[in-house]
């Protein structure tokens, strides 16, 4: 390339492929160009994946990437292709998975060196430019696979068949739907992994994995296990007191590098946030802790001030790195914290931050302090207000003082890169967050934040015949939308439709699951990650373990039980019977894994409840049967909302069971079906109360 120019990724959309525009490597995007030049030229295709808020996405771009040395040889050995993860989930899977069988390791930067037919022959994680720390550099590895690909290119095409061929799929796991015993096992598995000093499971580094925290409090609540509750809360405080949350901004970073969750990879993701309130959500639900309800409404309020779009959708991410440093953005010299708050309250912040004059940062390099501080809740709030002699609301009323005055002071800093890519799985997911926060926290601007995020997907990112596209940016939309997309927006739509009653909605998700099973399905059992009609790639993979977000198969489960008992459709419910069987065996190795399936099959633990509220809409009577259906727990049952006044209201077409569902005596009413069994309409609260309470 002719220094100084742009390659061909200036076109692109991705704000991570457009990171990598202006470097010396002659990247393509993936697609056929790229391909075709390959065979031509008869090179090897050298694959980079990764995302513009990873940190060592970043490191290897500036050591390498940028390095007109190194870009040379990559040229000249190779044609050589971007993608952005997030924007092809379905390219990283299948290429990840390969890297986790050649290396027993996976994670980002995935670097893949495979034939111009795409079949991989090599692959890696983070490549340093020279060899280092056991790991041989690029500029010594690309003259050897140069020389292997020229004079062995039998071995090579015997690496890149057995690639292939262990990727495709081994036969179905369909069985018999894992019941009670699995459960208990799965609660066994994470009781036994847990962390009792610090929370959360196992050794660093630490995941917030609040899929199983879900299944830990739904578990709890079915059973009475009051350990599988408090193993649940204690993770969550420990999380909210810790580094890996943003104790001045909120939200949570990707991960904790430590067991004590102080050192976070700072990367904020819209995905955990949205994940964690839904756990929080559910802890608050379940046992009333106000802690919990307060950590949900920080995290919503830096989603909302910071990671959404004008138009109502939410952008993915915000980068680790800024100014060059990771975590920059976020680290306190003791020296500063004193210039802007004066000796006093700075002795208070670091009492509550825990801010040391040597730093709490550890240099991952050196080992050495860096005179940086990670702010975390160092000391329970009761004991510093006593050693003050202060009220709790004196405390926190001091305290908050303290977190805005360095709040507004951060924000004159660089800020880390947003990435401002709108995906639908993960709108999908904040959607069902807000909705159900909108519901436990009683909260309307919830409500309307939701709403407008479930129509921007709608209006933006939707096909004519109702088909989902995946990504949204620079205001196109685009990428056919994966099994992800649909499973998370139709979640989101279920969840809207109870905190609001909007049928359109519920009609929306419909058509959704609709089209999820024409395309995605596997005869064998199960879900496609990609359609019938999508890209051809080397495989088209199947899930039923969770990642970093739940597993889609599983969701989709969660999404068919509920479905299927709203509206009646014996057909959601054959559907949904028939997905409780795949991964079955899967599922039963390894419980711990498939968190989501075991949440979706809490739901078929305990008996069917439906419940519709038949009244007029905003009128007391009416709200107050329905704040006692969302306070019920243990029976969790759907619930659905036929407006009085209507001669065919919009629901009765949906639900048709509903149709001469009404009032009594001009009254609300609710109509409660339990188990496959019908009880009487009632209009006092207190006795829809006593039935529910029945479970």
């Amino acid at each position: 390339m002719t220094p100084g120019a742009l390659n061909r990724l200036q076109h692109e959309k991705s704000p991570y492929l457009l990171q990598h525009a202006a470097n010396p490597v002659d990247w393509y995007p993936w697609g056929e160009e790229a391909f075709a030049k390959a065979k031509t030229e008869d090179k090897p295709v050298f694959l980079s994946v990764g995302y513009s808020t990873c940190h060592w996405c970043h490191v290897m771009a500036h050591e390498s990437f940028e390095d007109e040395e190194t870009a040379a040889l990559l040229n000249e050995a190779f044609v050589c292709v971007k993608v952005d993860r997030e924007e092809r989930p379905d390219i990283d899977g299948i290429y990840m998975r390969v890297c986790q069988m050649m290396t027993g390791a996976g994670g980002w930067p995935l670097t893949v060196i495979m034939t111009p037919d795409r079949r991989p022959f090599f692959a890696a994680t983070y490549i340093p430019k020279e060899s280092r720390w056991g790991r041989t550099g690029l500029v010594e590895l690309i003259p050897k696979l140069g020389r292997l690909w020229r004079t062995e290119r039998e071995r090579i095409e015997e690496a890149a068949a057995r690639a292939v061929s262990l990727l495709q799929p081994t036969g179905s796991e369909q069985g018999e739907t894992p019941g009670a015993e699995t459960l208990a096992d799965a609660f066994a598995e994470l009781r036994g992994q847990f962390d009792e000093e610090f929370g959360g499971f196992g050794a660093a580094p630490k995941f917030p994995m609040p899929h199983q925290l879900l299944f830990l409090l739904r578990y709890g609540e079915r059973t009475g296990e009051a350990e599988a509750i408090r193993i649940a809360e204690k993770s969550l405080r420990a999380m909210r007191r810790g580094g890996i949350f943003d104790q001045l901004g909120y939200g949570f970073h990707r991960y904790s590098t430590d067991r004590r969750w102080l050192v976070p990879h700072f990367e904020k993701m819209l995905y955990d946030q949205a994940l964690c309130v839904l756990a929080c959500t559910e802890a608050f639900h379940a046992g009333g802790d106000a802690e919990h309800a307060q950590t949900a409404r920080e995290i919503l309020e830096y989603v909302m001030r910071d990671l959404r779009a004008p138009e109502g959708g939410f952008y993915a991410a915000e980068d680790a790195d800024s100014e060059g440093e990771e975590g920059r953005f976020y680290l306190w010299e003791a020296n500063e914290i004193r210039r802007l708050l004066g000796p006093e309250e700075a002795r208070f912040a670091a009492e509550i931050f825990g801010i040391e004059e040597e730093g709490n940062f550890i240099d991952p390099m050196t080992g050495s302090r860096t005179g940086l501080n990670i702010l975390h809740l160092a000391h329970p709030e009761a004991d510093i207000a006593e050693r003050h002699g202060i009220s709790g609301e004196e405390f926190r009323r001091r305290r908050e003082t303290v977190r805005l005055r360095l709040l507004s002071a951060r924000a004159g800093r660089s800020r880390p890169q947003r990435d401002d890519k709108i995906l639908a799985d993960w709108n999908g997911l904040m959607v069902a967050a807000l909705a159900r926060a909108a519901c436990v926290l009683d909260e309307s601007l919830y409500l309307d934040a939701a709403r407008a995020a479930a129509d921007f997907v709608r209006s933006r990112m939707q096909t004519p015949d109702g088909r989902l596209l995946h990504r949204w940016c620079g205001g196109e939309p685009a990428m056919t939308g994966n099994l992800d997309d649909y499973a998370f927006m139709v979640w989101g739509l279920i969840e809207l439709y109870e905190a609001g009653f909007a049928a359109g909605d519920l009609r929306m998700a419909l058509e959704l699951q609709r089209i999820l099973t024409d395309r995605f399905r596997d005869p064998e059992g199960g879900f496609f990650f990609t359609p019938d009609d999508g890209e051809e790639l080397l495989t088209r993979l199947k899930e039923g373990h969770d990642g970093a977000v739940p597993s889609g198969n599983a969701v989709t489960l969660m999404n068919l039980i509920r479905l299927g008992r709203m509206t009646g459709d014996p057909r959601l419910e054959k559907e949904a019977a028939t997905l409780s069987g795949a991964f079955a065996e899967s599922v039963r190795r390894l419980p711990s894994a498939h968190a989501q399936w075991l949440v979706a099959l809490e739901m078929l633990a305990v008996p069917s409840c439906e419940v519709v509220i038949a009244g007029r809409p905003e009128a007391a009577d009416t709200r107050e049967l329905i704040e006692v259906v969302r306070r019920c727990r243990r029976l969790r049952p759907v619930l659905l909302f036929r407006p009085e006044g209507e001669t065919e209201p919009e629901i009765a077409k949906i639900a048709p069971f509903t149709r001469e569902m009404g009032t009594i005596g001009g009254r609300a009413a609710a109509y409660v079906c339990r188990n496959f069994s019908c009880q009487r309409p009632v209009t006092d609260p207190k006795e829809l109360a006593a039935i529910l309470e029945q479970g």
